[in-house]
């Protein structure tokens, strides 16, 4: 047996789609801890390299793209000779001082976090709106289907009223063909009624991730009629769509201050402990090839150092507008997103208004079109009404039952969308006795 709220429930839990979302907002979270971690943390390098090479040099600046720098004194000729050399070091590298950019860039990473969480939620309660909406849908279908079950149960009992009218011989036997015929037609319209509810139970049960759904039993709701929200908010700031824009504004946001301070200064602090080692000896012509391996030479240093990007200003102001433009483009989708819930609350309230309508008619219809049925059932079994008469009547008794559940059904899914626009799935849940 498969509750409303269970199945709600169980779509929460299981859904791959809701489960993809919370692992990328459970993912962002940790990004914020690695955004700390290395915004905060120097990095702390150590190598070692060993190769064979010649020592010819000279003194002098050039530009190092290409071409791999040769250290020691100038050599007074060119010997073609190698020896091996290594090289060995630890580097420390801190950045000290950013002018507020490891801040901005933490900051980007907590509204990217924020941003994922409303995306979860937006995910969440639209998966949830859909489930009701199936399970709904499920009611009506087995609704219906009970509906043409009855209409069958009335067809047979006419059928077998005609045979014996037709034998003795108070109706024609026609009629027994034309209600083999009506008896053909109801069960066709059974058959596409059970087709819709095998269709509603496999989306509903996709919907909560189950191999055998379980049925549904609460089925007397949708045989009253729902109260109707009054309330209208015009800011729809609890809706999970108007607050995952509101999200990604603000991401949005963090990476244009992010930018403004990308161009402003930065004091590295850095401290190194290095070693040499080489095959070509002091005197700068003995040439032992294996002491290479070997390091004899060690150094420390330890400094500071300011880097300005002269140059980016140009880059950062381009790279700032767009992000602006940007921010501007999720500013105006955030406002469509409201007119859209404006004019969705809009119909809920008109569509709620015009199915209790309805339904009040259809109540009326339902009641009339059984004492027809009833009476014209009779009048045909004592021979005063004729065939058409009978199916007519029948006939608007089948559509006064299936405008009833319709109007009534109708009804909830107006509430169920009044529960869309407040953002709130309990508004409709609330309402399950």
């Amino acid at each position: 047996m498969l509750h409303l709220k269970d199945a709600v429930l169980l779509a929460e839990q299981r859904a791959p789609v809701v489960q993809s979302k919370r692992y990328e907002s459970e993912a962002a979270l940790k990004n914020i801890e690695t955004a700390r971690y290395t915004t905060n943390m120097p990095t702390l390098d150590a190598t070692y390299q060993a190769g064979v090479g010649t020592a010819n040099n000279l003194t002098g600046i050039f530009y190092p793209t290409g071409i791999l720098p040769m250290s020691g004194p100038p050599s007074t000729e060119n010997r073609y000779s190698p020896a091996m050399g290594s090289a060995a070091s630890i580097l420390l590298n801190w950045q000290a001082i950013t002018f507020g950019q490891k801040g901005a860039q933490v900051a980007i990473s907590i509204a990217e976090a924020n941003s994922k969480k409303s995306e979860l939620e937006q995910v969440l309660f639209q998966h949830k709106i859909n489930v009701i909406s199936a399970y709904l849908d499920l009611l009506l279908a087995n609704d219906i289907v009970t509906i043409q079950s009855h209409n069958i149960e009335r067809v047979q009992a006419n059928l077998k009223q005609s045979r014996v009218l037709s034998t003795t011989g108070i109706k024609p036997g026609v009629d027994t063909a034309l209600f083999l015929s009506e008896l053909s037609k109801a069960a066709v319209d059974l058959l596409n009624a059970q087709k819709r509810l095998q269709v509603s139970q496999l989306l509903l049960q996709q919907l909560i991730v189950t191999k055998n759904l379980p049925a549904p039993v609460d089925t007397s709701f949708l045989n009253q009629l729902p109260v109707v929200v009054t309330e209208t908010d015009t800011s729809f700031s609890k809706v999970p769509v108007i607050k995952a824009g509101q999200s990604q504004l603000l991401v949005s946001q963090s990476k244009e201050q992010f930018l403004k301070r990308s161009f402003l200064p930065k004091v590295n602090v850095w401290g190194t402990g290095f070693a040499r080692g080489s095959g070509f000896q002091p005197d700068n012509s003995t040439v032992k090839t294996w002491d290479g391996f070997r390091l004899n030479r060690f150094n420390y240093g330890a400094g500071l150092q300011l880097v300005f990007p002269i140059m980016k200003y140009g880059e950062v102001k381009r790279q700032l507008q767009q992000q602006q433009l940007l921010s501007k483009a999720v500013m105006e989708k955030i406002e469509e997103n409201k007119q859209a819930l404006t004019t969705q609350q809009n119909i809920a309230t008109t569509t709620f208004n015009s199915s209790i309508a309805i339904a009040n008619q259809t109540q009326q219809q339902l009641k009339t079109g059984q004492y027809a049925f009833k009476a014209m059932q009779t009048r045909y079994n004592t021979g005063l009404a004729s065939f058409p008469d009978l199916i007519q009547a029948q006939y608007n008794l089948l559509k006064a039952e299936l405008d009833v559940k319709s109007a009534y059904w109708d009804a909830w899914k107006a509430l169920l969308l009044q529960a869309v626009v407040k953002g709130d799935e309990h508004i409709f849940l609330n309402e399950i006795k």
